[in-house]
């Protein structure tokens, strides 16, 4: 949680909540997640790392800009997949319903 506040902290030091917006940071997530897609197909477990941190970053700036926080969102999330059922198919997980 501090670290989530610090994060918040530094985007409007640096006027990155009132000052920008969803779109700009939306593609700001799809530069860092390119990042990621290019550690993970070079084997860069640094890369793989360092992207990751700044995709949840990003992800909390742009909850911020839209009057979100973002373990309110993750909470969300968890509370939808916590007794989801399904299956690995070809080493994805498939939810039952999408099963049938």
């Amino acid at each position: 949680m501090e670290l989530i506040r610090k994060i918040e902290h530094w985007a409007e030091d640096r006027n990155l909540i009132e000052g920008s917006n969803s779109t700009k940071q939306f593609l700001k997530l799809g530069e860092e997640m390119g990042e990621l897609a290019s550690g993970l197909a070079k084997g860069r477990h640094d890369v793989v790392k360092d992207s990751i941190g700044d995709i949840v970053v990003v992800l909390t700036i742009l909850a911020r800009q839209e009057g979100l926080e973002i373990l309110d969102c993750i909470d969300q999330a968890y509370n939808e997949i916590k007794d989801r059922k399904g299956k690995m198919v070809n080493g994805v997980f498939v939810k039952e319903s999408d099963l049938k």
